[in-house]
């Protein structure tokens, strides 16, 4: 027997509909906010996810699916999202038109990590792009629009935000820190000693309690701002309250890519274990540019569908459909015929073998359609159809001129 590949699962039943009622869900409220779809290819280049994430990143370093084709080009499994839409926006010369695109996804990211419970090598994640709206109220748009998704979900949630500055503030604020990090080296872990050379500002997204308990005396960037990034931050806390949407400052969330500037966002929940992230994103004005583009501000989200199905309730599924069954073969053909008419309109369940009529209502009932429709003899003579409401338990003969 051959399996699934470690850290990766086949979606079914309860799993499957779960899936599609997040992906729908979120499809229809991202419509509502004015966003389009977008298909990217799963296959890239990986010097995309190289440049854009950035090589000090656990992804690029660790994590990707990467490989030389037969055509000896080195590509990769995506990884994220963002990276690929970017590209697309690029080669579809979005970058020179004069307009704002926005544009949602969903679709399968692969890393390869350790699995664990919410974390799988093979997972979904849904996700808002939105280009060429540098405004601090597109931050609060695009954070309200992930909060109506988990609302319209019954997921609860905490907000934390925080800023990552910009060129003006940000390489100063560098400098503070590394001469923080460097006095405490000695005490940090590995991997904050490597981030240190390779993209210090990453050593405050430690998970290391130790690392942690260090970090928090380390220099906050949110009291190292520039004025204009200080200003957006205050105004999108303003737009938050008077929204009533909830949120913390969490100076020291970083978010795990390097594109990030100004506003950076994470939705956590407590539901799913020990506290973790179930969306996030933030503003990554400068990605464009450094992937080639025309300077676009942009900004995005991105949430993990497996992180949230457990958190998930199907909505009381309704009887809907017919179930035609017959009790003599000779009707089958004419059922068939009734089925290709009526599924222009309805779901349309047709079984093929004969059975009695206990077994054909039991098995309609099981199934959660809202009408059996069966033809026997009788009905075959006098040209009509016996239906059973199984909601309303209603029976008659219907004449097939008007069924």
């Amino acid at each position: 027997m051959i399996n699934p590949l470690r850290g990766m699962k086949d979606l079914i039943f309860e799993d499957s509909q779960k899936f599609v009622h997040i992906v729908t869900t979120a499809i229809k409220i991202a419509k509502n906010y004015g966003y389009t779809y977008i298909e990217t290819p799963i296959l890239e280049e990986t010097a995309l996810f190289k440049r854009s994430v950035g090589e000090s990143s656990d992804i690029v370093g660790k994590e990707m699916y990467q490989f030389i084709d037969k055509g000896a080009n080195d590509v990769c499994m995506r990884p994220e999202g963002t990276a690929g839409i970017v590209r697309a926006f690029i080669s579809n010369k979005l970058d020179r038109q004069d307009a704002t695109h926005r544009f949602y996804y969903y679709g399968p990211m692969f890393r390869y990590e350790r699995p664990q419970k919410g974390r799988l090598r093979s997972f979904h994640q849904f996700g808002c792009e939105s280009f060429a709206e540098a405004s601090v109220y597109e931050d609060f748009t695009i954070i309200s629009m992930v909060s109506d998704i988990f609302d319209a979900l019954g997921i609860r949630y905490n907000l934390e935000i925080n800023s990552l500055g910009d060129n003006a503030c940000m390489p100063d604020y560098k400098e503070k820190l590394i001469a923080f990090l460097e006095s405490k080296k000695e005490s940090l872990c590995s991997d904050c000693n490597r981030r240190i050379v390779t993209n210090p500002v990453r050593v405050l997204d430690c998970k290391n309690e130790s690392c942690k308990t260090i970090l928090k005396d380390a220099p906050k960037l949110i009291d190292n701002l520039c004025d204009s990034c200080r200003d957006d931050l205050d105004r999108l806390c303003q737009l938050l309250s008077e929204h009533k949407i909830t949120y913390t400052i969490n100076t020291n969330l970083v978010r795990g890519l390097d594109y990030y500037t100004k506003s950076a966002f994470e939705f956590v929940s407590t539901e799913v274990g020990a506290q973790s992230a179930i969306a996030g994103g933030g503003r990554y004005d400068k990605l464009v540019e450094f992937l080639g583009g025309k300077s676009t501000p942009a900004i995005g989200f991105a949430l993990g569908i497996e992180r949230i199905m457990d958190l998930v309730e199907l909505p009381e599924q309704k009887r809907e459909g017919l179930y035609l069954g017959t009790l003599d073969t000779t009707a089958l053909p004419l059922l068939l015929q009734i089925a290709k008419e009526k599924r222009a309109v309805q779901k349309v369940y047709v079984e093929y073998e004969q059975k009695s009529l206990k077994s054909h209502l039991k098995s309609a009932d099981k199934l959660g359609y809202l009408k059996a429709c069966i033809i026997g003899e009788n009905e075959l003579k006098d040209k009509t159809v016996w239906v059973k409401d199984l909601q309303s338990k209603e029976e008659q003969h219907i004449s097939l001129d008007v069924f």
